[in-house]
């Protein structure tokens, strides 16, 4: 790692030999190394020598101008990542500015320079490059420990493997649960450990119909056929079955027999040893659960990703990438602080820093935080997350962080109400409500809402925006159980455009709903909900009629199948939207449409138009008071 007193290299160029000197007079303070540079030979000549941080370059010099050195530094694959300042004593177009950036510059600095606006850019850029080869230097430590480690693993592994051979040759050869048949003349021998694997006591007498009811039918249906169709062939067999025990217990065995033929090719003798494999069929059926469930939350993150993308709107590519990447990062560091703690919750505290930090550059306190030591669920961390996010970009672009002496409390308490988040921009300009509600209102206002029943308040005062955030401490399935149907107080679930299916919709992330729901109005369909839990479904049901309904299978944790029977009993179509495979569906819902998460338009239209047709054969729509 590189170490705090490491000086950094800044290369200052210009023709101007004055000039190079005030610059180093203004820097000299940053205690960093500055290189100077007449031209842009000399500039590319240092370039070459020394790894360079920032490069304070003049916009116009004889020979070659700062844009055609910046060019030049940019075609080098190894120089394309050094922050680029130009100084210009011209006044530049819009355009000039334009292909400055385009040429790699990160700022631009007027004539005459201000030296501690000089000094204040600098340092921000320094620290950026110090942390960029940190990180760098961390990043091939950790490559290094993951090959360590990965090697570690396949040699554990393989011991696994060779540890396992010999345990099951050990138990063969030491007749672990052994049994001998001979079948000339009908005897049959158990040793005591097979008794105890099969339940029974020491002396049991083994006959074919003894034997016979205590396996499975189909298992013994199974060995009776392979039995009878024995040959010299195949001596000898390996299979796996299950047992019924005397006291009700259902385990699995697997058992190895041999054969012995006579010289007329006829079965004279079966012998063999039997073992349980109860538990490792288990610890299989639990992988497959746990790879299920991973397979799951993968889908669910990636609607939410879709989701993201789908919603996010920009006026520039540059702009919509930068909004995209932000969410998307904010979702990310929550996801690493719960899956730390197993997925039982997150501390407030940690993930505000967390989702905070970007915003405290350069030593500078801009967002002071307060509160207790409080730990939140998964979707309420999810929530907070996405919100802290939202509040902190809009500030920036818009509100207290994007002034000189701008800044943000951010404070939290825990009352008998749940956790009260208050985020207060002072300093900023003032704040004024916006025309229309945009992603980043909507992601906090029904994400508090519909996800975990909590509130989201804004306050857009002259001296700045106040929000409030309410959110559930304890399980967010026990919050408060009100009417959440909808995305804001513009939207009204219950009007009905002529002529346009009434599609509910019940699903829990704010904002796989909130696509789902721009599909609809694509679809001409009038989208009702969302409803976050079955119990907000079935209250929607008794005072809403509709034409059909997607659900989403699993609801934080509950299924969705009491409102799919209750839906199911007033012949209402629907639709399941699972991150699961089809496997997971019960057997009675088996033929009912069903889409998997990440949802594509085109299969939720396929969706749309099956379930239109369905409800073509209603006379009109039904709720459960019907």
């Amino acid at each position: 790692m590189t170490a705090p007193c490491e000086k950094l290299n800044i290369l200052l160029v210009d023709d101007q030999p004055a000039k190079l000197l005030s610059y180093e007079v203004m820097l000299a303070e940053l205690g960093e190394n500055l290189i100077k540079a007449s031209s842009a030979r000399e500039a590319l000549e240092q370039l070459l020598k020394a790894d360079i941080a920032v490069i304070l370059v003049d916009v116009c010099m004889p020979e070659q101008d700062g844009f055609e050195l910046a060019a030049m530094i940019r075609e080098h694959p190894r120089f394309q990542k050094i922050a680029i300042i130009f100084i210009s004593a011209i006044q530049m177009a819009e355009v000039d500015h334009l292909r400055g950036y385009r040429m790699g510059a990160v700022d631009y600095m007027p004539v005459p320079v201000i030296p501690e606006v000089l000094r204040a850019k600098v340092k921000v850029f320094v620290e950026l490059y110090r942390k960029s080869k940190e990180l760098e230097q961390l990043n091939s430590e950790l490559e290094r420990r993951v090959a360590e480690r990965t090697r570690e693993l396949a040699a554990s592994n393989a011991r696994l493997i060779a540890s396992e051979d010999r345990r099951n040759l050990a138990l063969s050869a030491g007749n672990m649960g052994a049994w001998d048949w001979n079948i000339a003349d009908g005897s049959c021998l158990w040793d005591e450990a097979l008794c105890r694997i099969f339940g029974v006591p020491a002396g049991f007498e083994v006959t074919q119909d003894n034997v016979g009811a205590l396996f499975h039918p189909e298992d013994w249906r199974r060995l009776d056929a392979a039995l009878s169709a024995a040959d010299p062939e195949q001596t000898s067999w390996r299979t796996d079955f299950r047992i019924l025990r005397s006291d009700g217990e259902l385990r699995w065995c697997t058992g190895t027999a041999t054969a012995v033929f006579d010289g007329s090719g006829r079965l004279a003798r079966l012998s063999g040893v039997v073992a349980d494999i109860t538990d490792r069929k288990r610890i299989e059926e639990h992988q497959m659960l746990l790879a299920r469930e991973v397979d799951h939350r993968a889908k669910n993150s990636l609607a939410v990703v879709q989701s993201i993308v789908r919603l996010t709107r920009a006026d520039t590519i540059r702009d919509y990438q930068t909004r995209v990447e932000g969410r998307i990062q904010a979702l990310s560091k929550v996801h690493s602080l719960l899956a730390h703690s197993r997925w039982e919750g997150a501390d407030v505290h940690t993930l505000v820093q967390e989702e905070l930090t970007p915003y405290q550059m350069g030593g500078a306190e801009y967002i002071g935080v307060s509160g207790p030591r409080v730990s939140v669920t998964p979707p309420v961390a999810q929530t907070m997350a996405l919100a802290l996010h939202e509040l902190a970009t809009n500030a920036a672009k818009y509100g207290a962080l994007s002034a000189a002496g701008g800044r943000v409390q951010l404070n939290w308490q825990v009352s008998a109400g749940g956790l009260v988040l208050t985020w207060r921009e002072i300093g900023g300009p003032p704040a004024t409500a916006p025309q229309r509600m945009g992603l980043g209102l909507q992601t906090i206002m029904s994400g508090a809402r519909s996800q975990v029943g909590g509130q989201a308040n804004f306050d857009w005062r002259p001296d700045g925006l106040v929000c409030t955030v309410t959110l559930p401490c304890g399980d967010a399935k026990s919050a408060a159980r009100a009417a959440r149907h909808g995305f804001g107080p513009d939207r009204e679930p219950h009007e009905k455009a002529a002529g346009k299916p009434r599609i509910l919709i019940v699903e829990d992330e704010p904002l796989v709903a909130m696509m789902l729901t721009g599909f609809l109005d694509q679809l001409d369909c009038t989208a009702l909900g969302p409803c976050a839990t079955p119990f907000d479904a079935l209250s929607f049901l008794k005072e809403n009629a509709i034409d059909a309904a997607i659900l989403d299978v699993n609801l934080g944790g509950e299924t969705v199948y009491p409102v799919a029977d209750a839906l199911h009993r007033v012949r209402v179509p629907f639709a399941f939207l699972t991150g699961y495979g089809g496997e997971s569906i019960e057997p009675r819902f088996a033929d009912t449409a069903r889409l998997e998460k990440p949802v594509g338009f085109d299969a939720l239209a396929a969706i749309v138009r099956l379930l239109r047709d369905s409800a073509r054969t209603r006379p009109a729509p039904v709720n459960l008071r019907a």
